[in-house]
C-alpha cells in the first residue's frame, strides 16, 4: 500500500484539515476539508484517489463550512459522529467505528468537551492521529464552563490511555510552535496533560489567559 496522507492549511483561524488515502488503492477521505474545499478536491486528484468520504472531527463551522462544496464535487458522502446536531452526516459513526478506506483502517473515538460530537481519527498502521479541536501542539481546545472542562478532562486521558507515545499527532488549527507532534511529547510537554488531577486542570483552564501573557504564547 501506498500512503499519501498531506495536511493542508484551509484558511480561517490557522485551520488545518487532511487528506488520507491509498494511492495503490485510488480511494481517499478529506478530512475537515473548510473554507478552501476545492483545494482539497484538486490535491485528491492530483494524487489519484478518488474521495470516497468527506469526514468532520466535530460540527463546528470552521470544520464544516466546506462541506457542501467538498459533497458537490466529489459525490462523496458526509461522516461524522452519528448523534451530532450540526452535521446530520449521510453516514454516522459511532464511538470505536472502524471504516476501511483501500488499506487504509480508520478508527473513531468519541471525545466530548471542546464539542460534544467530537470524534479523533487513527490510522494504526501508520500511527496517524488527526486530532481535531480536542487536542493541539502545546495546547487543547477551548471549553467554555467547568462541565465542558471536566468531559474534555476525560476525553483527553481516555486517549492518553488509547494510543501510543509513538502516535503522531495532527490538529485542527496551527495553534502551537509545529504544526505537528507525538502524543510522548505532548505527554511530556503540554501543560494540560501534566496537570495531575482534574481539579488542576480545571485551574489550569481558568488561568490559562494569564499564563499564556506570562510564556508570551499567542
Amino acid at each position: 500500500m501506498h500512503l499519501v496522507f498531506e495536511q493542508i492549511r484551509a484558511g480561517g483561524d490557522r485551520n488545518f484539515g487532511y487528506l488520507l488515502g491509498d494511492r495503490d488503492a485510488g480511494r481517499g477521505v478529506l478530512i475537515d476539508p473548510s473554507y478552501s474545499p476545492e483545494v482539497f478536491v484538486q490535491r485528491a486528484r492530483d494524487q489519484g484517489l478518488t474521495v470516497t468520504h468527506v469526514i468532520n472531527t466535530h460540527g463546528h463551522p470552521d470544520h464544516t463550512n466546506g462541506n457542501a462544496r467538498a459533497v458537490e464535487l466529489t459525490a462523496a458522502p458526509v461522516a461524522a459522529f452519528a448523534d451530532s446536531l450540526l452535521v446530520r452526516p449521510d453516514l454516522g459513526l459511532g464511538d470505536d467505528q472502524e471504516i476501511g478506506v483501500g488499506g487504509l483502517r480508520l478508527q473513531f473515538l468519541h471525545v466530548p468537551g471542546h464539542c460534544p460530537d467530537h470524534v479523533v481519527i487513527y490510522e494504526p498502521s501508520w500511527r496517524i492521529l488527526m486530532s481535531g479541536d480536542l487536542l493541539f501542539v502545546g495546547k487543547v481546545g477551548g471549553t467554555t464552563n467547568d462541565d465542558e472542562t471536566r468531559t474534555e478532562w476525560a476525553s483527553l486521558q481516555r486517549l492518553l490511555a488509547r494510543f501510543p507515545d509513538d502516535a503522531t499527532v495532527w490538529p485542527g488549527h496551527d495553534y502551537g510552535a509545529r504544526p505537528s507532534s507525538t502524543i510522548g511529547l505532548e505527554r511530556a510537554t503540554n501543560p494540560f496533560l501534566r496537570c495531575p488531577d482534574m481539579a488542576a486542570f480545571i485551574a489550569l483552564k481558568r488561568d490559562w489567559p494569564a499564563v499564556k501573557q506570562r510564556l508570551g504564547l499567542k
